[in-house]
Parts: C-alpha cells; structure tokens; sequence
C-alpha cells in the first residue's frame, strides 16, 4: 500500500513560514500552538484538549492529504504516458491550505509570477503581519491584513497584488465573500468567484483545488502546459488549455491529482535545466 511520503509533500508546499520540516516530522503552526505529524503519529502541545487535538488531527490530515488513495491513482495511469511519474513521484500527495482564507491569499500571490518568487512575497507577508511561534509563524489573522497600510503592505514586495488581497479580504470581512464553498459544484464556485475582482479563472480553480480540495486544476497554467509540453514532445505554444483538459479530464476523480503530479514534474526539470 502506497503510503504519503512526507518529504515530497512538503517540498512542493508553499514555503510560507508557517510550517517545517525537520528530522522527519512535519510541524504546523497554528494560533494556539504548534503540532506535528510524523507519518504515523499526531504530536500535540500538553495543554492541548481532547476537542482541541481532534480538530487539529483533522486539519493536520486535510493539509497533506492524508486520505488520498494513491494506489488507485497509480493503478488509474499505469499503463498511460503518465505512468513514469509513478516512480518519479512516489508517495507524493497534494498539499492544501489549512484554511480557504489563507488559500486565497496564497493563490492570489503566485499570479502572474513565478511560484520560487511567490513563496518569497507570501513568506515577506506572513513575517509580518502573522503571530510568531518559535521559529515559525501562525498564518496572518484577515482582520490584521486588513490593518496593514499601503506602505506596510510594499515590503512584502507582492506588486498590485497587495491591493487585490487588501480589498479581498476587507470584503470577506464583511461577509460578501463567501470562501465557504465546500457544498457548491466547481462550475457554480468558478463563476461566483470570477465575479470579484482580482479572482480570474486560473486564480479561482487554484483557490479550488488547495482551499477546499475540489477535484479541478488550472488549465490554462504556463506550468502545467509546459509539463504536457515535455511528456508529449511538443513545443509549449502548441499546447493550448483545451489540449490540457482533453488529456487530463478523462481521470476523472484522479485528474486534479494528475495534474499536480505534471505541474511537480514541469518544476522539477525547470530547476534541474537552470542548474546546468
């Protein structure tokens, strides 16, 4: 049975500053403390209650996907082109924001730059507006992003998205952006989210898949394109967002994960090429 494997879930999370890993064990930090988990079990603070330990072991497992049935997803694209990332990626499963509001914010900072820059703007902001514990940090509170000044808001270098997630958030604030889609269809969610300003389609279908884990994938991503691009043979810019889908939807359950499983592997050979 295909077991997570926790280094090579954590090396594709967003490096924010709210979590590490180290000596095998992954730890989170939350607003009432840090906790871990080490493959097999869940690590608390002591004062920690039993509701308390309950409601973080679920979150714990949310975050890296704990319930993920891979060998159904390996037995799903063994005999496809996609079968080689079976050992390439072994035991990898896709990461996901502790919460919809923190998956929003993130997802809005990866727009239009490259995800190695992203993680640096999201690791600016949550030093400093997030609540330090130890040598990590609990993700920023909305209500303390929305306090932050336009000036305060530049150091996290995060450009015109700094207005984006300010604007955002005050709406989500006051209850007229609702983040809560767990019950809605991914068509239902895209449109509703598309209608806010700063929220595209790509931007959308990203907060779907790492918010609330939703079975869907942006298409039109330049890294995922360019990850099809490498398995097939083909020059990126033949590779169009319908091409993507055509290739991916019919995984049916599994096509979100698939699709992650490109988007690792178009990083991993991007990183590998600059390093000659």
């Amino acid at each position: 049975m295909a077991g997570i494997d926790l280094k090579k879930t954590t090396h594709e999370m967003v490096r924010n500053g709210t979590w590490k890993f180290e000596n095998g064990i992954f730890y989170q930090a939350f607003r009432d403390g840090i906790a871990g988990y080490d493959g097999r079990n869940f690590l608390f603070p002591d004062s920690w209650s039993r509701t308390e330990r309950k409601e973080v072991r679920e979150k714990l497992s949310f975050i890296l996907g704990l319930d993920t049935d891979l060998d159904s997803f390996y037995s799903e694209i063994g005999d496809s082109r996609f079968a080689f990332l079976i050992d390439e990626f072994y035991g990898l499963t896709v990461p996901a924001a502790p919460s919809p509001y923190q998956a929003l914010v993130e997802v809005i900072a990866q727009q239009q730059v490259s995800f190695d820059f992203a993680q640096r703007t999201i690791e600016n902001l949550v030093r400093l507006a997030g609540e330090p514990l130890g040598d990590i940090y609990a993700f920023p509170r909305p209500e303390r992003i929305a306090t932050l000044s336009d000036e305060e808001l530049k150091k996290a270098k995060l450009g015109y998205r700094a207005g984006y997630i300010k604007s955002l958030t005050e709406l989500y604030l006051k209850g007229e952006l609702n983040l809560e889609l767990w019950e809605w269809n991914v068509d239902d969610a895209i449109k509703y989210l598309t209608k806010f300003r700063g929220i595209g389609r790509w931007t959308a279908e990203l907060f779907l898949a790492y918010g609330l884990r939703k079975n869907v994938y942006p298409a039109g991503d330049l890294g995922l394109r360019r990850g099809i691009a490498k398995i097939f043979g083909k020059n990126v810019k033949e590779v169009r967002e319908r091409d993507v889908r055509e290739l991916i939807d019919p995984y049916g359950k599994w096509k979100g994960l698939l699709a992650f499983y490109i988007l690792c592997y178009d990083r991993k050979t991007e990183m590998e090429r600059k390093k000659k």
